[in-house]
């Protein structure tokens, strides 16, 4: 079987000397959907950060499109293809929306225009709102901005840590019907989410962590009609 396009193989580490993640693993196929659920404190966003580079591995490695990238800072994984928004701080308030699109292309050399008109039909409203300050958006209208920035760099994985925290279900429903349409243009996505059923329902993948530690792993559908997934982790 062909490697997963992104994997974090076996990953030990954490912060400090206190280990969070334990032989950890964690992938995406192209153009798939992954989602990392489990309860708090069980080292999702840990899981993604590791992946990403933010996070230094005692253990295990990161490969992408077959490359051993476990020694490259998070920005070299950006260059390589990998997009991450993170749950916080992850857009300029005071800037435009059209110009924290902008700045989503700063690795860039050719001509973005194309992208963000890419961007602007993925997310209507952010056309609407292009010269309005980011900051006085709606939560789930910031979190459009901030996919958006992350797609203006062209990237071939796309990481969102919780990107549905804090809006209204139909703004989460709405989120999420968007992350499928960029996982159908050939963009890998790996999500963290504490809307696990939700999360569930449109994953390619899910991998179910508890204290930094695989405890299942299989296509989203699967975890959602097992017993002891939905007993323990979606409330019945």
């Amino acid at each position: 079987m062909a490697d997963p396009f992104l994997i974090g193989e076996a990953m030990t580490g954490g912060y400090g000397g206190a280990d969070i993640l334990h032989a950890c693993t964690i992938a995406v196929n192209k153009g798939e959907i992954a989602v990392i659920v489990g309860p708090n404190g069980a080292g999702k966003s840990t899981a993604m950060k590791a992946v990403f580079g933010m996070l230094k591995l005692r253990e295990g490695h990161v490969r992408l499109a077959g490359e051993d990238i476990t020694a490259l800072t998070p920005q070299a994984r950006v260059a390589k293809g990998m997009g991450f928004v993170p749950q916080n701080n992850n857009i300029f308030p005071s800037m435009s929306v059209e110009e924290n699109l902008q700045m989503g292309a700063f690795i860039r050399t050719d001509d973005f225009s194309g992208t963000m008109e890419q961007v602007y039909d993925l997310f209507p409203i952010l056309r609407e709102k292009r010269r309005q300050a980011a900051g006085e958006l709606s939560g789930g209208q910031r979190q459009q901005v901030a996919v958006g920035r992350a797609l203006m760099t062209k990237p071939s994985v796309l990481m969102l840590d919780e990107p549905t925290a804090g809006v209204s279900p139909i703004v989460m429903d709405e989120l999420f019907d968007r992350i499928i349409e960029v996982a159908r243009t050939g963009i890998s996505i790996l999500m963290v989410e504490q809307n696990a059923r939700q999360a569930l329902e449109i994953a390619d993948k899910g991998y179910v962590l508890v204290q930094g530690q695989n405890r299942f792993t299989d296509t989203g559908q699967a975890l959602l009609a097992d017993p002891e997934v939905r007993k323990s982790f979606l409330g019945g």
